[in-house]
C-alpha cells in the first residue's frame, strides 16, 4: 500500500499524536513508513502539519499534489495545505475555528466558514465539528482522535477500526483508553455515512 496523509492544525490539538498512531498502524501492518513535522511556534498555537506517507516513499515530506488525505483541525490550516492534495484527494476538515492571537487584538470576524466554503468548492470535503463531536466527553481534546475514526470510517485510512483500535490502546494514557476509543468510535460512525470509498 501507498498512501501520503497530511494533518494539519494548531499547537495543542493533537496533530502529533494523530500521526503516530497512524504510523504505528501502518507498522503493524507490514508497511514501511516514513513520517516529519513542521512546527512553527506550536506550543503558542502556531502551525503544525505532520506528514505520515506509507509505502515506498524517498522523503519523508510529502510533495505537493500528492497527499491522497488531508486532516484538518482548523479550517484555515486546511487551507493553507491545500496545495499538498491531489485533486482527487479527500479533505477532513473541523468546522470550529481556533482564533489566533491577531483576532483579539482586532476583530477580522474570522468564523472558519469563508475557509470551509472554499474547501468545499476545491476537493471533496467532509465537514466535521469539534465541538459536536467531542460533546459527550467533556473535551474537544478527543477530536484528534475522532477525526481519525472519521477517516477510517470513510475507508480513507487504509486500515480497519480494529487496527486503530489496538493502537490507541498502546499509545494513549491508560486512563484515557476508554474516552479515545469512544471518540474514535464516534468518528468511525460519521465516515460510515459518507461513500467516499
Amino acid at each position: 500500500m501507498n498512501k501520503d496523509i497530511l494533518i494539519c492544525g494548531v499547537g495543542g490539538q493533537g496533530t502529533v499524536l494523530a500521526s503516530k498512531i497512524i504510523a504505528e498502524a501502518a507498522m503493524d501492518a507490514g508497511h514501511a513508513v516514513h513520517s516529519a513535522e513542521t512546527i512553527g511556534m506550536a506550543q503558542r498555537g502556531g502551525s503544525v502539519t505532520s506528514h505520515v506517507r506509507i509505502g515506498e516513499a524517498f522523503s519523508p515530506l510529502i510533495p505537493r499534489e500528492s497527499a491522497d488525505v488531508l486532516l484538518s483541525f482548523e479550517p484555515a490550516e486546511a487551507v493553507r495545505n491545500l496545495i499538498y492534495l491531489k485533486q482527487d484527494g479527500l479533505v477532513i476538515v473541523n468546522s470550529d475555528p481556533t482564533k489566533p492571537v491577531t483576532e483579539s487584538l482586532h476583530d477580522t470576524g474570522y468564523d472558519g466558514k469563508e475557509m470551509v466554503a472554499y474547501l468545499q468548492k476545491k476537493r471533496r470535503t467532509i465537514v466535521t465539528s469539534a465541538e459536536e463531536i467531542c460533546a459527550p466527553f467533556g473535551s474537544t481534546r478527543y477530536f484528534n482522535i475522532a477525526i481519525l475514526g472519521v477517516a477510517a470510517g470513510c475507508g480513507k485510512l487504509g486500515f480497519s477500526v480494529q487496527d486503530i483500535l489496538r493502537v490507541i490502546e498502546r499509545k494513549v494514557p491508560a486512563r484515557f483508553v476508554e474516552t479515545n476509543k469512544a471518540a474514535f468510535l464516534a468518528g468511525v460512525k460519521i465516515g460510515e455515512s459518507y461513500e467516499v470509498k
